[in-house]
């Protein structure tokens, strides 16, 4: 009897034994388990965009914010600065390298769309576009107004001497000078040659005073204008034949290229684009260049311009000293355009005077600066058109800023 007691005994010792290494083997795999989960979570968390958070990208979204709203609330360049404003906001969401997210990663989606802008092949893409929309006929019925366009282009080499001499090199201090041309592509397409670390600052500089053209030229125009100057009436302009359209690319080509063959990428478009408009047998493919085409490009180009301005690259005094440079380009450009046209003036007699307001037009921002020499214009006198006037020197700045941009890249790429 006592022996089976003690069997019993031992069964149930063994058994218990046997319990309590099972229910501590359970214990340490949920130990493990939720060791695990823990880890997990915390990966995640040290991945999310709250743990990499630092002030400076709050900067940056703000800034975003701010691009948005002016181009939707003020309508100052919208197509650009909504874009341009997203972008901002894309580029600047903390993230953790390693996961090919950002733009300056290899073989991200952003990182593949940016190329477009560090070979320099979305502006010439743009150029078509813009040469499909435009039309030569205030230039070619008044060609000496194509000196008012290569006069404002002085911004371009002064504010070149600033920057060299606020110490960048003489790379970066061309590309920093073609923010005076008021052209954001040439901006892209000259600074993805010669300084490509600089690409985001130039071109959200160039494009912000673009959009700031209605506010940066009023007072230079003012300011160096007397009001019976400003009041000067133009003769109505010539009518220019199609064969004359047609012709102008071709010869306008030819010409550019020759003194500049390093532009050849950018004007090659912009009269490749004219000529599909005006030869009249190919408006297919010039609808597709002003719009589908152009729109598409807009798209990608801004939206990784803005993303290129990461708070990490951006927010440095490199990026200030090219604000305040691009301003001073602007309104160098702008005084150096309506300076030109008063001297112009001391050789020409009658109504072949020209009003000195279509000076500043000569700054390529197509065509707001053509608009701000028409709304100064009329503030003094409500019957002085000046638009198509102002659009002579207005495209001829487009041309001009090219070879410039060429000139620029021969001396120093």
């Amino acid at each position: 009897m006592k022996q089976q007691t003690s069997k019993k005994i031992l069964l149930l010792c063994l058994l218990l034994v046997v319990f309590v290494f099972t229910s501590f083997g359970q214990t340490v795999a949920a130990q493990e388990e939720t060791k695990s989960a823990f880890n997990s979570l915390r990966g995640f968390w040290a991945n999310t965009g709250y743990a990499n958070f630092e002030f400076k990208y709050l900067v940056m979204i703000l800034v975003g914010i701010l691009f948005i709203f002016l181009g939707i609330k003020k309508h100052w360049e919208p197509l650009l600065l909504v874009p341009i404003g997203f972008g901002i906001l894309v580029g600047n969401i903390p993230f953790t390298e390693g996961y090919k997210i950002g733009i300056y990663e290899q073989g991200s989606v952003l990182n593949i769309l940016y190329s477009g802008v560090i070979t320099g092949w979305y502006p010439p893409l743009i150029f078509l576009g813009i040469g499909a929309m435009t039309d030569f006929s205030a230039l070619i019925s008044n060609p000496k107004l194509i000196l008012l366009g290569a006069a404002a282009q002085i911004g371009i080499f002064l504010t070149f001497i600033g920057a060299y001499a606020l110490g960048f090199t003489p790379q970066q201090a061309g590309a920093i000078g073609i923010i005076g041309g008021a052209d954001g592509p040439t901006a892209i397409f000259l600074s993805s040659k010669l300084a490509p670390e600089l690409i985001g600052a130039i071109a959200v500089a160039a494009y912000s005073y673009m959009a700031l053209v209605p506010l940066i030229q009023p007072p230079v125009m003012n300011l160096l204008t007397t009001k019976e100057e400003r009041k000067i009436r133009m003769k109505a302009p010539r009518q220019v034949s199609k064969t004359e359209k047609v012709i102008f690319p071709i010869v306008g080509l030819l010409l550019t290229t020759f003194i500049s063959p390093s532009a050849l990428p950018l004007l090659g478009m912009l009269f490749f684009g004219n000529l599909l408009k005006e030869s009249g047998v190919t408006e297919r493919l010039a609808d597709t260049a002003r719009y589908a085409l152009i729109n598409a490009v807009t798209i990608l180009l801004g939206l990784t311009v803005g993303a290129s301005t990461q708070a990490d690259r951006f927010l440095t005094f490199n990026s200030l000293k090219i604000f305040f440079l691009g301003a001073l380009s602007f309104v160098i450009a702008t005084a150096g355009g309506v300076l030109f046209a008063k001297f112009m003036n001391l050789f020409l007699k009658g109504n072949n005077k020209l009003n000195p307001l279509i000076g500043a037009a000569g700054v390529s921002a197509v065509p707001d600066s053509a608009r701000v020499a028409q709304d100064v214009g009329l503030q003094n006198d409500k019957n002085n058109h000046l638009l198509m006037h102002a659009m002579g020197p207005n495209v001829a700045g487009v041309i001009g800023s090219a070879v410039a941009a060429g000139i620029m890249l021969s001396m120093l790429g």
